[in-house]
């Protein structure tokens, strides 16, 4: 499944449920890229900041615990990381409502995963970037 394309990049997959997180985390893998689970916000920043890795873009359930939430984890980021991505994942609902004034800001994807539609919506992200 993988190719020459994915083989370098690198994402953090951020989902407070362990199963889902590593079921998504393992199919990415599959598809060639090198992926690093976290369980909450707190770990994103904390694998960010350690560098061990350079991330292309951040997968994060909407609904992400930490002590920042998901919003701030992106407002962070934009700051910190403005060259990585972020994907927000959840109930559209419940996204839109928690982000109010971040009204362009919405879930990409909705949950359950559909782990297809997850690989493809990172290669259009990681193309749209290397432009």
């Amino acid at each position: 499944m993988s190719d020459e394309n994915t083989a370098t990049h690198c994402l953090i997959v951020a989902d407070g449920e362990v199963l889902v997180r590593n079921v998504l985390a393992a199919y990415l893998r599959e598809c060639g890229y090198k992926v690093i689970d976290a369980a909450n916000t707190d770990e994103v920043v904390t694998i960010l900041q350690e560098g061990a890795d350079v991330v292309q873009a951040v997968l994060a359930d909407a609904g992400l615990d930490g002590s920042r939430n998901i919003f701030d984890l992106r407002l962070w980021l934009r700051e910190h990381y403005p060259e990585v991505e972020v994907v927000l994942v959840g109930n559209v609902q419940a996204a839109a409502k928690a982000a109010g004034h971040l009204c362009d800001e919405g879930p990409h994807l909705k949950r359950p995963y559909d782990p297809q539609a997850v690989l493809e919506h990172i290669k259009r992200l990681l193309a749209k970037a290397r432009k």
